[in-house]
């Protein structure tokens, strides 16, 4: 994972619209994912998800490091204790984001409720889009994507899209008493820039520019 100083990076960073904000190259894309200890230590050391993991249950995975930060409390939520960087493959990636259906109904994409519901209950993957989050957990305009992967795509995910599952628990700790000291000029946090696909009628769909 590479790191910068997150005020430095601030001043790169697009203030408002939808964007994928990661970290990646042109094989791989790393997301984050927090789980209880028997789940996340299982997948650290056997390198894919699986003993207590579900795969019954939708998983949600998250390419912004501060979204994630705001999603389990920079690892202090019950439950969400082990944090993973999850370096997936880009393809991989890019194959979840050609599937996924809006987690809401969207208007313009459908020409009714019930052919977006159809969609969704026939998708493996889920779209949403959320309010971005700064350190402190303040709402930013940027909006952040998040993931929802099931169904066979989970299985795919859990044993064959994942180059690598890294435990960076310790480092979110570290990082996070910059964030309770207010010592923001501190803070470094994994490297990202707005991620587009290599689709443009994919990118207008996800309405990312």
């Amino acid at each position: 994972m590479k790191l910068k100083n997150y005020k430095e990076q601030l001043m790169e960073w697009p203030k408002e619209g939808y964007h994928i904000m990661a970290q990646y190259d042109e094989d791989k894309i790393i997301v984050y994912q927090s789980y209880r200890p028997a789940i996340g230590n299982f997948a650290v050391k056997n390198q894919f998800f699986g003993g207590p993991f579900k795969y019954t249950r939708m998983t949600w995975i998250k390419p912004n490091f501060l979204w994630m930060m705001y999603r389990n409390g920079w690892g202090t939520k019950e439950g969400q204790e082990v944090v993973l960087a999850i370096h997936l493959k880009r393809e991989a990636f890019e194959r979840y984001l050609s599937q996924a259906v809006y987690s809401s109904f969207q208007s313009e994409l459908y020409e009714n409720y019930e052919d977006w519901q159809k969609a969704v209950q026939s998708s493996s993957i889920r779209l949403q889009w959320d309010p971005d989050h700064n350190p402190y957990g303040g709402k930013l305009e940027r909006r952040a994507i998040q993931i929802g992967i099931r169904n066979q795509e989970i299985l795919r995910y859990a044993k064959e899209d994942i180059i690598k599952i890294e435990d960076i628990s310790a480092y979110v700790n570290e990082q996070y008493q910059h964030v309770l000291n207010r010592e923001l000029d501190k803070l470094e946090l994994p490297e990202e820039k707005p991620y587009l696909t290599q689709s443009d009628e994919l990118n207008q769909y996800l309405r990312i520019r």
